[in-house]
């Protein structure tokens, strides 16, 4: 039974600026820079049957590639952060390749996403940490910018079940070529 999920792959040198962040922040799991990404739609844990409807639909999307980048960071659970990230500057073809994701997902039996969505790219998670400690993190990495990219393609990611942060691996990749 695969835990799938939808998302966006973090190219190399946005993942290698990314990874300038680590360090600083007692408590902190940071994330193998190999693993960081952009969901667009969590799945979960799914039968195989599912699995192989999920892949068929998702091969019907038809949009074209568009530009994203990240900007600053923030995290997570308020008085008791539990994550650090990157967030992703507002982007229209985005939040719409998401939202045809999950009208995908709903028209194939899937129940609704029960949060609104909020792009971001995860880079640590947290245990033990105070609020106070992650706001002078958060304050000292002020100002971060990532550089533009392009995104080309959208993936259908696995996952084992476990706290989160990875090995994600891309089981299926879905071009970007038609708008």
């Amino acid at each position: 039974m695969p835990r799938l999920f939808t998302g966006l792959e973090i190219p190399e040198a946005v993942a290698a600026h990314l990874t300038t962040l680590r360090g600083g922040l007692s408590g902190a799991r940071w994330i193998d820079p190999e693993n960081y990404h952009v969901t667009l739609r969590f799945i979960g844990d799914v039968e195989n049957g599912t699995a192989a409807e999920v892949h068929e639909a998702l091969r019907r999307v038809r949009r074209g590639p568009f530009t994203l980048q990240l900007t600053g960071l923030d995290a997570f659970g308020g008085r008791k952060p539990h994550s650090i990230h990157a967030s992703v500057q507002p982007s229209p073809a985005l939040h719409a390749l998401q939202a045809e994701h999950e009208r995908l997902m709903q028209m194939i039996g899937l129940p609704p996403e029960g949060r609104r969505y909020s792009p971001h790219v995860m880079i640590a998670r947290l245990r033990g940490v105070s609020a106070g400690s992650v706001a002078g993190y958060l304050e000292g990495r002020g100002g971060f910018m990532s550089m533009p990219f392009e995104v080309t393609q959208f993936v259908l990611f696995s996952a084992r079940a476990s706290t989160g942060g990875g090995p994600y691996v891309v089981e299926e990749e879905y071009p970007l070529e038609g708008g």
